[in-house]
């Protein structure tokens, strides 16, 4: 079975963006991006909201034609444009790039994708994120927590009555400070 896989950034103080949607702070070097396209790369397909979408077309369907792009995120640009992608959306009509759009999400449409053959499915933007956790689908979460303090912004994980058993099955820093913490659901 495939496994969804939330994978996102933090600031130490748990923040996802600062103030105004301001991600600037986030400290993604060669060898940070080099290694999201190695961990993107086989997976089976994005899950994101349309704010991610629209976020991450605006820049990636042409950023390998840009000559100041690092290797790195020419090879990106290539992953994202190829892979197949489901924006959950009640407003757009229609996504480019290899895109679905679909318009809640189903309990029981995940889980036939999930059971579906291919590599794991990455979930994309905050929002989606609590309302996979909500329904339980969320299968393992790659926090990269970056050296910093934001002070305010948006938080990735909202409030939660429940408490959700995770199991630490990998920890990596990176030579600019961030720390991966890669935690899977215990089920």
């Amino acid at each position: 079975m495939r496994k969804i896989v939330v994978q996102m950034s933090v600031s130490l103080d748990g923040f996802f963006e600062g103030p105004g949607g301001d991600i600037g702070w986030h400290q993604v070097d060669e060898e940070l991006h080099q290694h999201f396209n190695d961990v993107i790369a086989p997976m089976g397909g994005f899950l994101s909201g349309r704010v991610s979408h629209e976020m991450m077309a605006a820049y990636w369907p042409t950023a390998d034609q840009d000559p100041a792009a690092s290797g790195p995120e020419r090879e990106f640009a290539r992953i994202w444009r190829d892979m197949p992608k489901i924006v959950y959306s009640r407003t757009l009509d229609h996504a480019d790039w290899n895109a679905t759009v679909v318009r809640e999400v189903d309990v029981e449409q995940v889980r036939k994708l999930t059971a579906e053959a291919g590599g794991d499915l990455a979930l994309g933007g905050a929002d989606l994120a609590a309302t996979f956790a909500r329904h339980d689908l969320i299968d393992e979460y790659r926090i990269y927590v970056h050296p910093v303090l934001v002070g305010r912004g948006r938080r990735l994980f909202p409030d939660t009555e429940t408490p959700t058993g995770l199991r630490l099955v990998e920890s990596r820093v990176f030579g600019n400070g961030v720390v991966l913490l890669r935690h899977q659901r215990v089920r």
